[in-house]
């Protein structure tokens, strides 16, 4: 089982952890990872673009000139493709781009994410994180005594002083142990996780 170091909100090394190989020490699949993340943004899509075809523009009933002796190219419509006020060939329509993993590979995808996250040493536990007021200062302080400047923060529990101290934080997004997903452990170049978050997050995914 892989051992990380546990830090406070000073960034001090005040112990270690062990951490759940089942959940932490996975075989990554970059191929499950890959799936989740373009599912995520996917789904975020509207999807509600929307143009008109040569069929649904109004007007071009009539030929503009007849089919010979003008010197014309000849023409049916004023409402074709190449023409000024058209319709367009291939026109996009309101669609629906989301698309599903099931339960398995989505759980999967977590687990190679939080175990490349390991890997490559970007796992910091905290002991604790709490504040006893809304301060963004206080949050970036810790994660500048960690060292870090672009992070993911995960938490056990919901703490609205947290949330709030970090939300004005550009770099920084926060998110509860059972929300988070594959594209924000990703995008971020660091994983803070306070102690009961990571105990959480093994008795969901072992």
């Amino acid at each position: 089982m892989a051992n990380v170091k546990v830090y406070n909100m000073e960034g001090m090394e005040v112990g270690s952890l062990e951490l759940n190989d089942a959940v932490f020490g996975v075989e990554v699949n970059e191929h499950l990872m890959h799936m989740a993340v373009v599912s995520q943004l996917a789904n975020k899509r509207q999807g509600t673009q929307s143009a008109k075809t040569r069929a649904e523009v109004s007007g071009g009933g009539r030929k503009p000139w007849k089919q010979k002796g003008t010197g014309h190219a000849r023409q049916g419509s004023t409402r074709s493709p190449q023409w000024k006020g058209g319709g367009v060939v291939f026109a996009p329509k309101p669609r629906d781009y989301s698309f599903k993993m099931n339960k398995k590979e989505k759980a999967f995808a977590v687990k190679s994410a939080l175990t490349s996250r390991v890997a490559a040493d970007k796992m910091y536990v905290l002991e604790s994180l709490s504040f006893d007021e809304i301060k963004t200062k206080k949050m970036a302080a810790v994660l500048a005594n960690l060292k870090l400047n672009k992070a993911l923060v995960v938490l056990g529990e919901k703490n609205d002083n947290v949330l709030l101290s970090a939300r004005n934080i550009p770099t920084v997004r926060t998110a509860l142990f059972n929300t988070i997903n594959v594209y924000d452990i990703v995008k971020y170049d660091s994983l803070v996780i306070t102690k009961d978050a990571v105990a959480k997050i093994e008795e969901v995914y072992a």
